[in-house]
Order: C-alpha cells, then sequence, then structure tokens
C-alpha cells in the first residue's frame, strides 16, 4: 500500500476534483483568482495584471535537478514554468517568462496537452514529482490539467512552486489537491514588497497564505530516500541590505508556524532584470549578510531545510530564450 498516494487522486474517484476545477474555473470570468483580483473575464480579454487569458503560457516543460534535493532527487523534479505572474519584481530571474507578454504569449497551450506533457514526465523521465512554477494566475488551468492527467496515470506528488502572493480562497480550493507547497516569503515590510515587487499588502497576504498551506499539509514528509511527498517548504531568498527582512520573517516562521517547518535559505541572488536601476540590490549578497543569515536560523533553532551556498549566483541562472532545456 503506498502510504504517501497523492490526495488527488481520492478527490478524482468522489468527483471532487471535477466540483473544485469547474469552481476555479468559474473565478476566471471576473478574475479573482489571485490577490489582485482584476475583475477581467479572462475568457475574452488578457487584460489582468498577469496578461494570461483562459489558456495558460507553459513556457517550458522540463525535468528539473536544481530544486531543493528533497524535490530534485535523483530523477529530476517534472518542472511547468507558467508564463505571466502577478508580481513584478524589479528583480526576477525568469523575467523573461514573468513580465514580457511579447514573449510569454506565443506558448498558450490547451490544458488536455499539459495534461499528456505532465503525464509524459512522470512515464518518460520518471521524475518524483509535478512541480508548477508560478501558478497563482493560473491556478483553475493548472487544476484542469491534474483533472485531465490522472485517467492518463499521473499519480506522484503535485508541487505548487509560487512567490507567495496567493489568495487564501483559491488556495482552500486547492486542499487535497496539492501535496507539496513551495512558496516564497520575500518580504516583511509592505512599503519595501510594494517598491520591489508590486505587490500591494504583501506582508499580511503571504503570510495569511502560508498559514493555510501549512494547516493543509503540516510539516514536510519523505519516503526512505528522502524525497518529499508531502508538507510544506518556505523559500526565502536572500536579498542585499537585508531588504527581505529575514531575521523577521524567519522569526515569523518559527513562531507563528513551527521551528520544525522546512526552510530553504536561498543565497542566489544576483540583480537580474532591472535591478541595477536600483542602488540598494545592484550587487550580490556579501558575506556579512549570508551569515547572519545563518545566524539567525541556529538562534531560531531552525535545523529543518537546505541553505545555498555563496556562489549559487554563478549557476543559477536560467535561459529561457534559448532552445533547449533552461537549465543546462
Amino acid at each position: 500500500m503506498n502510504l504517501f498516494e497523492p490526495g488527488y487522486l481520492k478527490l478524482y474517484k468522489s468527483g471532487e476534483l471535477k466540483r473544485r476545477v469547474d469552481a476555479l474555473n468559474e473565478m476566471l470570468a471576473s478574475c479573482r483568482v489571485c490577490p489582485r483580483m482584476c475583475g477581467v473575464n479572462r475568457f475574452e480579454t488578457k487584460n489582468g495584471i498577469c496578461r494570461i487569458g483562459h489558456l495558460p503560457s507553459v513556457v517550458s516543460i522540463c525535468d528539473h535537478h536544481g530544486e531543493e534535493p528533497a524535490l530534485s532527487g535523483s530523477n529530476g523534479s517534472g518542472t511547468v514554468f507558467f508564463g505571466g505572474c502577478n508580481l513584478r519584481c524589479v528583480y526576477c530571474q525568469n523575467h523573461e517568462i514573468s513580465q514580457e507578454a511579447s514573449y510569454f504569449s506565443a506558448f498558450e497551450m490547451e490544458t488536455g496537452r499539459l495534461a499528456e506533457k505532465i503525464v509524459d514526465l512522470q512515464n518518460i523521465y520518471k521524475v518524483h514529482n509535478i512541480n508548477f512554477v508560478s501558478p497563482s494566475h493560473c491556478v483553475p488551468q493548472m487544476a484542469e490539467a491534474i483533472l485531465k492527467a490522472v485517467p492518463l496515470g499521473l499519480e506522484i506528488p503535485i508541487v505548487y512552486n509560487s512567490n507567495g502572493y496567493d489568495s487564501v480562497e483559491v488556495l482552500k480550493l486547492l486542499e487535497g489537491i496539492i501535496d507539496i507547497y513551495l512558496p516564497d516569503l520575500k518580504y516583511a515590510n509592505d512599503q519595501t514588497a510594494r517598491q520591489y515587487s508590486g505587490g500591494d499588502n504583501y506582508r499580511e497576504t503571504a503570510r495569511a497564505a502560508i498559514k493555510e498551506m501549512y494547516r493543509q499539509v503540516g510539516n514536510l514528509q519523505t519516503d526512505k530516500k528522502g524525497i518529499a511527498r508531502h508538507g510544506l517548504i518556505v523559500r526565502h531568498l536572500i536579498l542585499p541590505n537585508d531588504l527581505s527582512d529575514t531575521r523577521e520573517n524567519l522569526a515569523w516562521i518559527a513562531n507563528e508556524l513551527s521551528p520544525q517547518v522546512t526552510v530553504s535559505l536561498m543565497a542566489q541572488y544576483y540583480p537580474a532584470n532591472r535591478a541595477m536601476e536600483f542602488p540598494l540590490i545592484s550587487r550580490t549578497i556579501n558575506y556579512s549578510e549570508y551569515l547572519s543569515a545563518l545566524n539567525a536560523l541556529e538562534e531560531l533553532d531552525m535545523t529543518a531545510g537546505f541553505i545555498q551556498q555563496m556562489d549559487a549566483p554563478e549557476y543559477y541562472q536560467p535561459h529561457f530564450r534559448e532552445n533547449g532545456h533552461p537549465f543546462e
């Protein structure tokens, strides 16, 4: 018996998965899929913040070996990169596919085709999970693809890999569908979030979303090989000049969720996109900033998780405009 059978299989058998997908699709008519609450009819227009209509933009599908070890394992994470985003991070390392609509609009895909492709990742590449990257604005399409993939044989965990700027209302409809939540916790200061990511009320919104994720899945569970099967991993990217409020964010996780929450502390920041226009983020982090983040983890007794090395910016630079695998 598989003790880690993905929850979406049970929901599919009961018919609940179809009901959830229908409820999510209804949100597209006057869009309230993400906290932006644009209200546009995405069946007719792409004029919302994300610039995505009713069809998802799927820029890349690949076996990704550069995620956290519990996700990538030996066979990789089956990663689906959605085009568009509900934030506008001036330092976004994936800005070509998240902010440049003239580029990502060429990659629209029917959900049935997406379902086929993720099952291929499972069956051909033997990936450990299906990892939806930047799904916050494409939750209905993501869920519909999962629904269509189950009768094709999908049976591995689903990873929801988001920027943390998620709607609690929508997340509640994902309960039992998502096995592993992988959100960012970027800032603890709304003014900083607004300046560098263009998001209003980020602090409260992201914290409420991550609380809901934790309520649903709890702490990370892995199999005997250390591969993630269920639970929460919170990513935190260290920014120069502590614009990421690292200690405060880690303290919130420890105090409001649990010190046992798995944290992925990321040192891969480099000044991508428009970052050179902003002096405080126009460089990589220094050793003092890195050490301060490590000390915060130790002082808060947060021992579960992953820590990137200082040289991470040298090899975490995707290239989506080139043919082939974006990380090779």
